[in-house]
Formats: structure tokens, sequence, C-alpha cells
């Protein structure tokens, strides 16, 4: 198992968390729904753009500084909320918001987070956004914007995505339950194997969904699985009557995130959102869905700059971001890459995920001609030719 410093790429972090991670945890960390086009569609659609460089520039400064929520950050991408961190490492949501802090970037607290609002405002003064699901207890939305003004959260943030759970047919091969439990006699030899995991499960056993445990711990009655769980407690209902009722609510900046549609993006403007989050929850919603980065362009085509656009989904290198950007994205989000670091080594291993992809970002811009993220434009891309895509095709890419 390789070392945190010899980590060189996510995909390094990501070898190194499967090497950590008992199955059912691993698979549900990298899995998507159904044949998971989609998952690999959403890195693959980088490999679209070719960079366009312009060299003899004067290089010497690089600024990724980036103005988001109200909010100056010194990168140009930050964490996105993701459900469970406690799965992966039993320093769980506290270790990403610290290395978010680090980094000077936004750290987001997921609603099925294993830390509360509140914990995390006491372990990081950096900026924070909350992400909300609409539950069918509607009491806890209210309650949800009542804390986080009181724990002085800078943003939030509604995912419209996962009203109903998708297909995540790697769950059920590897018997992933909550909270975690031997299934079969193959898991079983995937959780004897990962010492370290299964002695710190025996030290840190809570796996509460910390922020609606007190109005409905469901997890605490029985094993099941996450899918079940999610299909049990949100409200199909959810319309954009409520969205905007929410915005006002929390009256500061806020984001949607799952959208991909030019018309679902002219109607979040018109509700009051501030931004929103490009995304296909990773793959694991509703399969043959376009990648974040291709509806980039034409939804910036349609909301000028009335909202802020983040790309989320896919980024696995610095290059990722930096094609997002100029395209018209105001910043990236990562969900995947920090979580492969939060199992390949808790704090550090979420820090090196971002060091890696700050350093990937710099030299990307360098050796592009760019010295300010803000100046990334179309420009500075050109579509893959009809050619290149047939060899990639034919490459397997």
């Amino acid at each position: 198992m390789p070392a945190l410093r010899h980590c060189y790429n996510i995909r390094d972090l990501r070898q190194r968390a499967k090497q950590k991670l008992p199955a059912p945890m691993f698979h549900y960390l990298d899995g998507g729904a159904d044949d998971e086009w989609t998952l690999r569609r959403n890195t693959a659609a980088f490999d679209d753009y070719q960079f366009n460089p312009s060299y003899l520039r004067d290089i010497e400064h690089i600024n990724l500084k980036t103005k988001l929520v109200n909010t100056e950050l010194e990168l140009p991408f930050f964490l996105s909320p993701t459900g469970m961190s406690r799965l992966f490492h039993h320093h769980k949501e506290p270790a990403v918001a610290r290395a978010a802090q680090r980094f000077g970037t936004l750290y987001s607290l997921s609603t099925v987070g294993t830390t509360s609002i509140e914990d995390i405002a006491a372990v990081t003064s950096g900026p924070k956004m909350y992400q909300i699901y609409i539950h069918k207890d509607r009491e806890l939305t209210g309650e949800f914007i009542a804390r986080c003004k009181a724990s002085g959260y800078t943003a939030m943030c509604l995912t419209v995505d996962a009203m109903v759970a998708g297909n995540r047919e790697r769950d059920l091969y590897n018997g992933m339950v909550m909270p975690p439990r031997i299934t079969t006699l193959s898991n079983f030899f995937s959780y004897a194997s990962r010492v370290e995991w299964w002695f710190n499960l025996l030290r840190y056993p809570d796996f509460r969904m910390a922020n609606v445990a007190h109005r409905h711990d469901a997890l605490s009655k029985r094993p099941m699985g996450l899918m079940e769980y999610l299909n049990g407690q949100f409200d199909r209902t959810v319309v954009w009557d409520d969205a905007a009722r929410i915005v006002e609510q929390w009256g500061g900046p806020f984001l949607i995130k799952g959208l991909q549609s030019v018309e679902d993006a002219k109607r979040a403007v018109e509700i009051g959102a501030t931004g929103i989050m490009i995304s296909n929850h990773g793959g694991r919603q509703l399969e043959s869905t376009p990648a974040p980065v291709d509806c980039v362009a034409e939804i910036r085509d349609a909301v000028g700059d009335s909202l802020e656009l983040i790309v989320d989904g896919g980024i696995r290198r610095g290059t990722h971001i930096v094609k997002a950007l100029a395209l018209g994205a105001d910043a990236c989000s990562i969900g995947r890459p920090y979580l492969y670091g939060l199992a390949a080594g808790g704090q550090a291993g979420v820090e090196r995920a971002i060091g890696l992809l700050k350093a990937e970002v710099e030299r990307t811009m360098g050796l592009l001609g760019v010295t300010d993220v803000k100046d990334l434009n179309p420009s500075h891309l050109r579509p893959l030719s009809a050619i290149g895509r047939e060899l990639r095709r034919e490459s397997g890419g």
C-alpha cells in the first residue's frame, strides 16, 4: 500500500482507499447507478475538450482566488456535501472541514452527515455551506435554517435530484447496510481483512445521522440499506414553490444542486437562487444524464451572470477544473476525490487530495499561459476533432 506521500494523483488515493476500506464501504463510495455509464461519462467528457495554449507570457504569479457565495476562496474549487463520512474514516466530517479551512476553501455539510451543524461550526472558522434534503417531516427544514444561522454558516444548498433513490447495484452485491453489519460470507472476509477500519469501528461505533437523529433515527432500529432509508424519509412532493420559500427563509447565498437543463437554471433565477451546482449526483441517481461539464456553456449563455455556476461531478484532475472554468463555470466542487483521501489517511489524506488538485490547477494554468482564474474563457479550449474522438473510442477512452 503506497504511503500518502507516494500518492501522486487522485487515482493513487482511490487505490489506497480501496485497500483500507471493507468492500461495502468502498463500493458505496466508488459506485454509481445501473450500468454506471453516467459515472464514467462524467469524467470522460472532459477529454472532449483540448487546451489552446498561449506562450511567451509572464506566468511568474498565478492567482487562484475565487469569489463565490459572497466569499473570497483561495481555490477555484470546494468540497461538495457528501453523506455518511463516518463510513470512510472515524474522524469523519470534522477532518474534512479542517482540511478545507487549511486551504481556504468552502466545506459543505450534508443533511445525512454524521456530524452536527453545531459541531462543524465548532471545529472550523472557515466558510461553510449546509446542504439540505427536504424530509417528510417538513419542520426539519425550518430547524435546519435556524441552526445554520445561529452557527454562522455562509451559504445553504438544496439537493433536488434524490427524491427517489438511484439503483446502486454495487450496494446490493456487497451487502451495504447501515449501521455496518456483516451480511454475507464474502463481506465477512472483507471486514476481517481491514483490521484498522474494524478496530476503529469498535472504538467509534456511532453512525447516527447527527442532524436528524433527534427527530427520526430510523437507523437505530434495525440495519437497512441506505437506499431504503432515503426512499422512506425524503419528501417526493417538493416543487419549485417549496424551494422559493426556503430561499426566502434563508435570505443569503443559496445554491440548488442537481440541475442540468437551461429551463431549470432559468427557474432557479426566478425564485431567487444565487447559484446552481450542475450535477447528476456523481452518476448515482438517474442513469444516462449528461456530464455536468457538457452543460456549462449552454446554461451560461442562457442565464448570463445572474447565477453562479458550479460544475459538480467527474473531476479527477486539475485540468478538469481548468476546463470547466474556461467553459463558463465560476467554480467546481469535488466529492469522491476528497473522500478517497479521507479513507486513505483521515485529514492528512483530504489535504493530500486538495493539495494535488491545487498543484495541478496551478501547473495547468502556467502551461496554458493564464495567470488568473478570472481570465479563463472559451478561447482557451478547442473541441476534440472527430478524428480525435474516434481514436479515443478505439483506445477505450
